[in-house]
């Protein structure tokens, strides 16, 4: 291993997101490299000191030559959550349920982003599965406004920083700092971590919002939890949502005992050709 504050290493797919990670990691010293497509170059193969930044196909292939842990959100963190922080009726069901669903609902990929998150008339809206895919599950959800939401990056269940990303389903990026909701938006985030800290990762991303549903004042509630190694930052500080991506993807011998069950699982070696 390496002496000094290690490296980052990038997805070839740069992003706003990955220069303004990269700038916070040089100015605590830290080398930053884009990975070429074809994988992970030798000098930088079995260091120990690495970190990423990226998607999780390209993840899949370059982690474990980097050394680097994945930590993640369980897949059904969210519809496991207390009514009182979800707000609304979440459940994970198989694909063929969910196209069998009348009325208007909310689907998405548990964890992933293999489709586009989107409000359907009814399931029978939803593309079947491709051939030879099983029946994979899919998140679906009443459908609710969201007035405001709010992208908060957190280590230990502490906001290392946040930022408003969207008004009423539109693009809004502003800091989270100084924001007329700031209060709120913490308090909220308190309660959530103090009651539900334990079920997750200790680098994450957990995206809240004020939520309205017919007939009813508007509440917080918890839109979804994600990777902080693959996360918008918007608005937030850089340097402190930096500090929730190195300990969301970095050295797997320095991954805490708590940690362990939110670590990714490597994808399965192919078999050799014949």
């Amino acid at each position: 291993m390496t002496s000094g504050p290690g490296f980052l290493a990038l997805a070839p797919h740069r992003s706003g997101t990955a220069s303004l990670l990269s700038d916070a990691a040089r100015r605590r010293g830290m080398e930053v490299t884009v990975l070429p497509a074809d994988g992970v170059p030798e000098r930088y193969r079995e260091r120990a000191d690495g970190h990423y930044y990226g998607g999780p196909r390209f993840a899949a292939r370059v982690t474990g030559p980097l050394g680097v842990a994945l930590l993640e959100p369980h897949a059904g963190w969210l519809d496991a959550l207390p009514p009182a922080f979800t707000g609304r009726d979440v459940r994970r069901v198989p694909l063929s349920e969910a196209r069998r669903r009348t009325g208007p609902l909310f689907v998405k990929p548990p964890t992933d982003k293999s489709f586009p998150a989107a409000i359907h008339p009814d399931g029978s809206c939803l593309a079947p599965p491709p051939p030879g895919s099983g029946d994979p599950l899919v998140q679906i959800s009443e459908v609710v406004t969201w007035e405001d939401e709010f992208r908060l990056f957190l280590l230990d269940g502490e906001i290392r920083t946040g930022s408003q990303y969207a008004v009423y389903g539109r693009l809004d990026a502003a800091p989270l700092a100084g924001h007329s909701q700031e209060a709120a938006v913490r308090a909220f985030a308190h309660r959530l971590t103090e009651e539900c800290g334990d079920t997750l990762p200790g680098g994450v991303v957990v995206d809240v919002g004020r939520m309205r549903r017919p007939g009813r004042a508007p509440a917080w509630a918890v839109v979804e939890a994600n990777m902080a190694w693959f996360s918008t930052v918007y608005a937030a500080d850089p340097d402190g949502a930096l500090d929730v991506v190195l300990r969301s993807a970095g050295p797997g011998g320095l991954v805490s005992g708590r940690d362990l069950e939110f670590r990714r699982a490597r994808p399965a070696a192919s078999a050799p050709r014949a």
